[in-house]
């Protein structure tokens, strides 16, 4: 079992044992494991092969590290086993619906005799959920929602799991292989589509069957589909299909952009071939007139040939990016290398894992200019939320560390809830004393889209509200983003200087492209940010970039890129006039 693996099963385990009515502390204890495996930078098998002792790990006891060992070394767990025989088969597909707690799950199981996902829609469907003493019509139809929207989901995979598993596993073939020269994932994972659909591979190697057997004999491989010269295909234990292709260094640049794509692409790079008289495929260019075939050892020189300029991976979508190509108006995308400073992170005062100076050290060593401490508001209890006493010795604690650590400048901020009612959780003296204000929705999802684009905008009309977070709650392949009007949230933002972000934790890369892509062209501000719960969260930012790159997004449309010095100017401006300042100091 792989971490993502083992962290769902205390997460479902602490599920069950709440519908039994557990003990907070034992329910408490696997969920904060869970939580805990998810954001480890190691997978737990390496680490009990290396004799990693579990019980370092913070949140991981004596009782739960056997119990890890125990999947590991079995890919199972007797006592999960034991747990999910007391229940109905198909309860724990119930409590995967977002809305849903063990509590409510219960009561659906014992007064309904809801046991699946059918019964559920059939509870749904003849008025009886709705029927329940604080359900309601208003829950039953958010919960309608949610089933359509889980069994519309396809089985591609989420990036946010999909490319830990890349980066795994080209690192071990780059380990078992030395004579590797270039190794690319291609396909919607090279594009940064928010889905996976499988894993492509374009290699370079003195030895290619060295390679190709290496891939086909790693322990998570579940079955080898095909293995030849220079390919081969397995299915991984993960869930995902990984397609490897070695080829000469000559061949190396078609191959790689003929299954980078997307398919609608590569169909506009063929009519762009033909109407030069050129026929291009996998393998190069072929003059139809002589039959000469040119080959490419690289990307850019295939885009030249054709009198492109070289369209990055995340452009290739078949939507306008050939036309701009041929007119020199590919823009210079940002980059991870560009972003200056982090604007949402969180330490151990709230739900964090880390202490606050280990965040601020990592970023540090990162080379970031600035770092915003933003741990949660008063109203995240879950989050462990600071009260207004606790958030002064935050402040204070932030002024402490910028002077003892020295080299990165830190801000006093907050992420703080817009509640259901559209009030703040901070009263404006107190976001006054601070210098990073983020707005973020965290209760009150089901809200129709009238309620709750009013509800964002007035959040956006406080002058103290610097960006709003993640603004649609998505969690990919989990939870549906809010409905809402987002034109004229964005349209809000930019008359009322609020900056939005990009949030680079994987599980959400929320704004999304397009959204990303609407506000840039409207000037809003868009902050790309971490939302690091860890010292490895910080790394997220390239989820972020490659969102705004879908974006189009340039260095001058994200706020962090700006040095400490104008983005202090930035932040001393009068909110209102903020998106005319922001154009001029990203441009000078």
């Amino acid at each position: 079992m792989n971490n993502a693996q083992i962290a769902e099963t205390f997460e479902r385990i602490a599920g069950l044992l709440e519908m039994k009515g557990e003990k907070v502390f034992t329910i408490r204890a696997y969920q904060r494991a869970a939580r805990t495996i998810e954001r480890l930078p190691m997978e737990l098998d390496a680490m009990l092969r290396e004799e990693h002792d579990l019980r370092e790990i913070p949140g991981i006891g004596k009782a739960i590290s056997e119990k890890i060992a125990e999947m590991v070394e079995t890919n199972s767990l007797i006592y999960y086993d034991r747990l999910k025989a007391e229940f109905p088969d198909g309860i724990l597909d119930v409590m995967q619906i977002p809305g849903l707690g063990p509590k409510t799950v219960r009561r659906l199981w014992k007064e309904l005799g809801v046991t699946d996902i059918a019964g559920l829609q059939a509870a749904i469907d003849d008025g009886s959920l709705a029927g329940l003493p604080r359900l309601g019509k208003k829950t039953a139809q958010n919960i309608a929602r949610q089933i359509q929207f889980q069994r519309s989901q396809s089985k591609r995979m989420p990036i946010a799991r999909a490319q830990p598993i890349c980066d795994r596993l080209i690192e071990s073939l780059r380990e078992q292989c030395p004579g590797i020269h270039q190794i690319v994932p291609g396909g919607s994972l090279r594009r940064f589509e928010e889905t996976i659909g499988d894993i492509d591979l374009v290699c370079t190697a003195d030895d290619p069957a060295q390679v190709l057997n290496a891939l086909a004999g790693m322990p998570n491989v579940a079955d080898v589909l095909g293995h030849g010269d220079t390919k081969a295909s397995v299915y991984l234990s993960d869930g995902i299909q990984v397609d490897l292709r070695v080829v000469h260094e000559r061949h190396f640049g078609a191959l790689l952009q003929y299954f980078s794509g997307n398919l609608q692409h590569n169909i506009l790079l063929r009519d762009r071939a033909n109407a030069l008289n050129l026929s291009l495929n996998e393998y190069g260019i072929t003059d139809r007139e002589t039959g000469v075939i040119e080959e490419f050892a690289d990307e850019e020189a295939l885009y030249n040939r054709l009198g492109l300029q070289y369209i990055p991976p995340e452009l290739r979508q078949g939507v306008g990016e050939v036309k701009a190509a041929l007119e020199n108006g590919i823009p210079r995308l940002v980059r991870v290398s560009d972003i200056r400073g982090d604007l949402h992170d969180h330490s151990d005062w709230s739900d964090g894992r880390d202490p606050m100076e280990a965040m601020v050290l990592a970023a540090k060593e990162r080379g970031l200019q600035y770092i915003a401490m933003t741990d949660h508001s008063v109203g995240r209890g879950i989050a462990n939320g600071l009260s207004v006493e606790r958030l002064e010795r935050h402040m204070a604690a932030v002024r402490r560390l910028e002077r003892d650590i020295g080299g990165i400048r830190l801000l006093r901020g907050t992420e703080m809830d817009i509640r259901a009612d559209a009030t703040l959780d901070y009263d404006d003296d107190v976001l006054d004393s601070l210098d990073w204000v983020i707005g973020s929705i965290h209760s009150g999802m089901g809200q129709d889209a009238a309620t709750m684009t009013a509800r964002i905008i007035k959040a956006m009309h406080n002058p103290h509200v610097d960006v709003i977070g993640h603004l649609s709650t998505r969690l990919l392949g989990e939870r549906q983003p809010i409905e809402a009007d987002y034109e004229s949230i964005f349209r809000a933002a930019a008359d009322t200087g609020t900056a939005l972000e990009i949030n680079a934790s994987p599980e959400r890369l929320d704004l999304k492209d397009s959204h990303a892509f609407r506000a840039r062209e409207l000037g809003v501000p868009l902050v790309i940010s971490t939302d690091a719960h860890t010292t490895e969260g910080l790394n997220n930012t390239r989820f972020g970039v490659g969102v705004a790159r879908r974006a189009w997004c340039e260095p001058h449309n994200v706020l962090n890129t700006l040095p400490f010095d104008k983005f202090l100017e930035y932040l001393h401006t009068p909110k209102i006039e903020r998106t005319e300042a922001f154009a001029r100091l990203a441009r000078t």
